[in-house]
């Protein structure tokens, strides 16, 4: 089998917001300076992005995303372990980050384990 081509590392705060497809305007509020985005490319496009919010000695990571056509690559998984290895660089003695039922075994994958659930509201009960 051949391996695509696969580029990981650091993003522009745009790019991630393109991939993460939110509406104009969005965020627009939030400094940027304060994230760290990474993106996932393959066969020289941008698919996946995460981004990184240190507190203290803990990286937040949020808003994993793979674009459909991409999944099941190892893209995720390659962000999350890059998301990890660049915390620790950083001075991070921990990473925190909330999961779907869907990608629990990507984070698993590089070490995230489940310290218990967050309930969540969601109006009309759906």
């Amino acid at each position: 089998m051949a391996w695509p081509d696969l580029d990981l590392g650091p993003s522009e705060w745009s790019e991630h917001l393109r991939l993460i497809e939110v509406p104009p305007g969005f965020l627009s509020g939030v400094d940027p300076t304060a994230f760290e985005v990474l993106v996932a490319g393959l066969d020289g496009e941008n698919v996946a992005t995460a981004m990184t919010f240190d507190f203290e000695d803990d990286c937040g990571a949020f808003n994993f995303t793979t674009l459909g056509r991409a999944r099941r690559r190892g893209l995720a998984t390659g962000l999350a372990a890059a998301v990890v290895y660049r915390a620790r660089e950083r001075g991070c003695r921990t990473a925190t980050l909330q999961s779907t039922e869907m990608a629990e075994g990507v984070y698993a994958a590089v070490g995230f384990r489940d310290f218990g659930r967050i309930l969540e509201y969601v109006p009309g009960g759906s």
